[in-house]
């Protein structure tokens, strides 16, 4: 069981449903702009920085086990691009629906379960708290799931070169001569080769130098 313990009103992603009332049908529209919370996002990847204005739009509905909640939040989020590593800012838009329970909601018509029976499901449940619910949690998983794993700052960025990390949506004509290694190592046979045959050259001269001396005596 999801408990929403302690909430406070003042709190922007707090919400008050007593104007709703227990009358299943009612409803209650409403906007709010609020300041995004910490850590809104994929770590590392992309997210919404902390304090960036969030526009919420929800949908209030009481229904018999508590109030059911629909909304969209969009904001502006932040990441680096994965091809080339450049900043980047995209415009992100994350729908979500949550029913937040009353918390006698079982003692309403709900049908208590078993010991083990759908124990997976009853954690993952979300209660009122004296009329109120907290948002943040309903939020952060629904714009995890709006953002994407691998965010590039186009569809058709290029990337870095692989060879001297070059951005190549910079440069389209950015590219590195190829060389066969086998051509390679012959060209480095043929160098060391004309090493030789300098050496040799140089070691000439002494002894013609001494050969002609012997020819005078």
């Amino acid at each position: 069981m999801t408990s929403n313990a302690r909430l406070d009103h003042r709190d922007p992603l707090v919400f008050d449903t007593h104007e709703l009332g227990r009358r299943p049908g009612a409803l209650r529209r409403l906007t709010r702009t609020v300041d995004a919370p910490v850590d809104l996002g994929i770590p590392g990847v992309v997210g919404v920085p902390e304090g960036t204005p969030l526009e919420l739009e929800i949908r209030l509905e009481s229904v018999m086990e508590g109030a059911l909640v629909t909304g969209t939040a969009r904001a502006l989020a932040k990441g680096e691009c994965v091809r080339c590593l450049e900043p980047l800012g995209l415009d992100v838009e994350a729908d979500f629906q949550e029913l937040f329970s009353y918390p006698d909601a079982d003692d309403r018509g709900r049908t208590i379960a078993e010991p083990g029976d759908d124990a997976e499901d009853d954690e993952d449940r979300f209660f009122l708290e004296d009329g109120l619910f907290d948002l943040e949690p309903v939020l952060r998983d629904a714009v995890v799931l709006a953002l994407p794993m691998q965010p590039v700052c186009q569809e058709d960025c290029p990337g870095l070169c692989a060879e001297c990390g070059a951005r190549l949506a910079d440069d389209p004509d950015h590219h590195h001569d190829a060389v066969d290694i086998r051509w390679a190592a012959l060209q480095g046979l043929a160098e060391t080769m004309t090493d030789g045959e300098k050496d040799e050259m140089s070691g000439d001269a002494p002894r013609s130098a001494h050969a002609a001396e012997k020819q005078e005596k």
